[in-house]
């Protein structure tokens, strides 16, 4: 059943925007936990979807963003958040689409389209002062909160932390994984030692955890991040690379973040709103245009939002990325003065 979560948007929406029009367009969404980039992302759509009239959001958020695509694909969803990962493993059936088989996958994500990328935040070690993982090279032997029980976040998960400690989930740590509604609450109740984790800065889990005690994130270190295997794991489907000086951040009480020489370093989730391919032109061209022209709005909307990228063209798509975007939405940008990469096409 959805959440009416849209209701609310809508009342505040019309505060923001005045606009005479009327939605005549019901479409339901799925997305991540509140105080998340995917989570902002779609509800920021539904306000100003509905404040332009374009249409009104059914918004079921705290979802999986695996079992979310799915759904598009299968076409019980309008709209929903896609990590572009999992497009590509969904094309070949593999990973947490391997029941699907590569002929159903191929044939599932044929009916999936593109409105607009963005990236998703970082990826990062982080621990109690109290608990005894004091590091990257600590991991080993501990229990390890490393995302949702499939999808994006726990594959990147895994794979950032056996590239930087060298430790395998199952063999040389336990790793536990618990849906995004009982993230916080498990971070809090001790169950891990440490959490790795998708962050954005300021990071929603981190603040709440802090209240149990301080924290240290730790960043992926210089020489691991230089090293072939990191560089060509940053190349993969559906990942790009956040950077930046620790000097840009606001302090947060309680919270030390850790890099040798003062630079965040860490691969990011490059994700997607995703459409059914039967989407109608004008609703998809109207959408992709509302992201364009309220690029500020999606940008400044939450404190984390500001590095997402929202409101470029083609970041993140092509390559072995196997899915395009909407016609309606290539409009959208070209009419915007935008340059949609060939391969972006449908």
């Amino acid at each position: 059943m959805f959440k009416l979560r849209a209701l609310s948007i809508f009342a505040a929406a019309a505060s923001v925007w005045a606009s005479g029009a009327t939605a005549q367009v019901i479409l339901s969404a799925e997305t991540g936990p509140p105080g998340t980039v995917p989570f902002t992302a779609m509800t920021t759509l539904a306000e100003v979807a509905s404040a332009e009239g374009i249409a009104d959001f059914q918004v079921m958020d705290g979802q999986t963003a695996t079992n979310s695509l799915q759904n598009l694909a299968e076409g019980k969803t309008d709209v929903s958040i896609a990590p572009l990962t999992l497009t590509f493993l969904m094309q070949k059936g593999a990973g947490p689409y391997a029941k699907l088989g590569a002929e159903k996958g191929a044939e599932l994500i044929s009916n999936v389209r593109v409105l607009h990328t963005y990236n998703y935040g970082g990826f990062g070690l982080y621990a109690f002062n109290s608990s005894d993982v004091k590091g990257w090279d600590s991991v080993k032997g501990k229990t390890i909160l490393n995302g949702p029980p499939r999808g994006a976040a726990l594959g990147h998960g895994r794979g950032i932390l056996q590239l930087v400690s060298g430790a395998k989930d199952g063999e040389d740590y336990k790793g536990i994984q618990v849906n995004w509604g009982q993230m916080s609450k498990t971070i809090a109740d001790g169950s891990a030692n440490a959490m790795m984790l998708p962050v954005t800065f300021p990071d929603a889990r981190i603040t709440r955890a802090l209240a149990a005690g301080d924290i240290t994130l730790w960043s992926v270190p210089k020489d691991v991040w230089e090293s072939e295997a990191m560089q060509k794991y940053l190349k993969a489907p559906g990942a790009s690379v956040i950077t930046f000086p620790l000097s840009d951040l606001p302090p947060q009480k309680g919270l030390t973040i850790v890099s040798e020489d003062g630079i965040w370093r860490s691969l990011t989730t490059v994700g997607a709103e995703v459409v059914k391919a039967s989407m109608d032109f004008e609703t998809a061209k109207a959408l992709t245009a509302a992201v364009i022209a309220n690029k500020e709005i999606f940008l400044t909307k939450a404190p984390y939002m500001g590095t997402t990228n929202v409101g470029s063209v083609g970041f993140g798509l092509c390559g072995a990325v196997p899915v395009k975007y909407h016609p309606g939405a290539v409009a959208a940008y070209e009419e915007a003065g935008m340059t949609v990469p060939d391969c972006a096409k449908p």
